[in-house]
């Protein structure tokens, strides 16, 4: 992963904790064990940091109740 990538995987897990109420921890944990985290964040960074964190937490908290790790 390279620098860009990691600052903004640091950054979504930051906004994400905030946006579901969670620690950074557990949202980190979340994220990695569902695949979202290396399957989905890091290949597609090209593509999502491109969007508004708006937008990137409806879709990223969508498909985290899709892949079952929130409720």
């Amino acid at each position: 992963m390279d620098r860009k990538s990691l600052d903004f995987v640091t950054y979504i897990i930051s906004k994400l904790a905030y946006h579901l109420k969670l620690s950074q921890r557990d949202v980190y944990d979340r994220l990695k064990r569902s695949g979202i985290l290396y399957d989905y964040i890091v290949p597609s960074y090209d593509v999502l940091h491109t969007f508004s964190s708006r937008y990137l937490m409806e879709d990223l908290t969508d498909y985290m109740k899709k892949k079952g790790v929130l409720s």
